[in-house]
């Protein structure tokens, strides 16, 4: 029972890095071509006509995106590699990024700006699912 468990963390781990993978560049594809809202105002109508605006919001929601991207690929590496083998060190590494971006996505609350925090609410939780799916393996012999 233990391997299957290991198996389905895993596999949703995978899922969750694909997922964000794709978001990530689709976001990327909107920041550098598209037109996109920030409370609802489009970044055109934002920008009124100033390029320096303009490309400051897109360049802001594309290094949004490359950053995104990036964990998302080192995170596939990890599941797919240490963590897939039955890694421990890799269970509380991935438990402490989903931490901390749980935490910093919710400093957005106490400003009173909770737009936005649905998405990484979502992946926290499928994390950690993820996660106590193979908690067996932190007291697992080695």
């Amino acid at each position: 029972m233990g391997s299957k468990l290991r198996t389905v963390s895993w596999v949703l781990l995978a899922i969750v890095g694909v997922l964000v993978a794709l978001g990530s560049l689709a976001s990327a594809m909107l920041a550098y071509r598209g037109d996109f809202p920030i409370g609802g105002v489009s970044i055109g109508e934002i920008a009124g006509g100033r390029e320096g605006v303009l490309l400051g919001l897109r360049g802001s929601r594309g290094t949004a995106a490359a950053w995104g991207a990036s964990w998302a690929t080192l995170f596939l590496f990890v599941v797919l590699g240490p963590y897939r083998r039955g890694d421990v060190t890799t269970w509380w590494g991935i438990l402490i990024s989903a931490i901390v971006l749980g935490a910093v996505a919710g400093a957005r609350v106490a400003i009173g700006a909770q737009a936005g925090t649905g998405a990484p609410l979502v992946l926290l939780v499928v994390v950690l699912i993820a996660l106590l799916i193979d908690v067996r393996r932190l007291t697992a012999p080695r």
